[in-house]
């Protein structure tokens, strides 16, 4: 397979000997899923630059307005371990269907909510769609494209995976400046119609289901622990302040456990019937250490996110609009990077940009921790584009150097244990961003400090969290390994505990 796989020609993945399959065109396929999971994981974040306005429209306070953006998140954790089943189960062209229809019914809902509650039901629907999507186009990349080209084509792939949340806060404070908070998902619905029926028309199956059974009581033991997670780390940080009818402690502590028993269930069901998400996929030691440095740095990128619209309207007194184009260079600088540090990790491989990569997150985010009332825009325009820029030598080398050690049987569980811990990690350092900071500023207007003075001093505490998340980010960038791949594609030298010998990865080829 040519260049032209990283989603900018025509290659095709042909069927294997004896198969009566049609050829696959894979930059036509990966195309389609690429723009569907743009436009869906944009939605992830779109929500945080309306969050001042949706406070004063519905009369509640940031830390119930966050979880707008922390419920999408967290939604995405509890439906993705299952898409590792699913997946297996359906035709792709049914598994984009159903991903895009909950999709669009959420995003309609959203346009009309009448109350908030109605509102954060739409946009557990929607992610319930953006869930599906993800796991799809990652297993279906590495199902079509051989090892040693995925750097490339990983590179495009970032744009979706970084880039959309980075410019979800950007789209939002343009559509905000123009009109209501509704405009957003008005926009959104028929853009995401037009992508519906297109990868309709141009989709084909990859691949032939399997039938097989799904384990209910890890379905709720995901959810019931995912949660109370979530929900528990978002009242640690308010301390006194928290009014959760239940220790925050306590809730944390049922979360840690149910997933506890969740893990345990897994383990005994991989002997069986098989999991619901299989964790052989952590004794690959290459996945294990991209996926902590990926959930490290989520935490990190999510807070950011969520702190700076919160900072520089409230703090700064910036309109949306300005908020909105102040963040859109850091979105852009990411998506023009992905490529290139795709490239880049084909030929140097991962550890020659991750490190240099996690040391700028971890000081850019120590800056940002010295922001303040008096604080110049441009600083903090500029030290976003260099926070972007970091994560962008990050994210790409991680997905691919984590998932490219895994054998194909194990691409689906793969995809779903990275996508699920991803959205739980950006989810917790949501949660604890803003629950620090909203504790932290009210300790400051206890003391005597104005409100705006508060908040900033708030601000500064939050920022503190994501630094002390990347430096923790720096020390694992360390062991990050890249595969070995042999000149027709096989991968050599992956760290399994067993040592067993991986099979390359076989495109595998459509069904009508």
């Amino acid at each position: 397979m040519t260049e032209a796989t990283a989603l900018g020609g025509t290659d095709t993945a042909r069927g294997l000997p004896g198969e009566r399959t049609p050829t696959v065109n894979t930059t036509a396929v990966l195309r389609i899923l690429v723009l569907a999971t743009f436009i869906v994981i944009l939605n992830e974040t779109i929500m945080v630059n309306a969050i001042p306005r949706l406070m004063r429209d519905f009369d509640v306070p940031a830390t119930s307005a966050q979880w707008l953006s922390t419920a999408f998140m967290l939604t995405m954790a509890v439906v993705i371990p299952v898409t590792g089943w699913f997946l297996q189960r359906v035709t792709t062209r049914t598994a984009y269907t159903l991903a895009m229809s909950l999709f669009l019914t959420g995003t309609a809902l959203a346009a009309v909510a009448p109350t908030f509650s109605i509102l954060l039901g739409a946009r557990v629907i929607q992610a319930s769609g953006t869930a599906v999507m993800m796991p799809l186009l990652m297993t279906t990349m590495l199902t079509l494209v051989p090892m040693q080209d995925r750097g490339k084509v990983m590179g495009n792939v970032t744009l979706v995976m970084s880039v959309a949340p980075a410019l979800g806060p950007a789209v939002s404070g343009v559509l905000l400046q123009l009109g209501s908070w509704r405009l957003i998902f008005a926009v959104v619905l028929p853009i995401a119609v037009v992508i519906t029926v297109l990868g309709l028309r141009e989709l084909v199956n990859i691949a032939e289901p399997k039938p097989s059974r799904i384990d209910w009581s890890s379905v709720a033991l995901s959810a019931v622990g995912f949660g109370a997670l979530v929900y528990g780390l978002s009242g640690l940080g308010e301390g006194s302040h928290s009014t959760a009818a239940i220790p925050p402690a306590v809730t944390t502590a049922i979360g840690v456990l149910s997933l506890a028993v969740f893990v345990w269930r897994q383990i005994r069901l991989q002997r069986g019937a098989g999991p619901l998400l299989d964790l052989r996929t952590l004794t690959f030691a290459p996945f294990a250490i991209a996926l902590a440095l990926m959930c490290g740095s989520f935490m990190a990128l999510m807070g950011a996110m969520i702190l700076l619209p919160l900072y520089l309207q409230e703090v700064k007194g910036l309109s949306t609009l300005t908020t909105g184009l102040l963040l859109m260079p850091g979105g852009l600088a990411m998506g023009v990077l992905g490529p290139w540090v795709g490239r880049a990790y084909d030929r140097y491989g991962a550890a020659r940009l991750v490190v240099p990569g996690s040391v700028v997150m971890a000081l850019t985010l120590v800056a940002f921790t010295q922001v303040g009332v008096d604080t110049p825009a441009y600083l903090v325009l500029t030290n976003h584009v260099v926070l972007s820029a970091a994560l962008a030598m990050i994210f790409t080398p991680v997905f691919t150097s984590g998932l490219s050690v895994l054998p194909p049987h194990l691409y689906a569980h793969g995809s779903a244990v990275l996508g699920s811990l991803q959205q739980v990690a950006a989810a917790a350092g949501t949660a604890v961003v803003i629950s620090v900071m909203a504790g932290r500023t009210a300790a400051a207007a206890a003391d005597g400090a104005s409100g705006t003075a508060a908040l900033a001093t708030g601000a500064q505490w939050g920022f503190g969290v994501g630094a002390v998340l990347a430096v923790g980010a720096v020390v694992i960038s360390f062991f990050v390994r890249t595969p070995k791949v042999d000149p027709h594609g096989d991968h050599h030298g992956a760290s399994h505990d067993s040592d067993d010998s991986l099979a390359a990865a076989e495109p595998q080829h459509a069904e009508q």
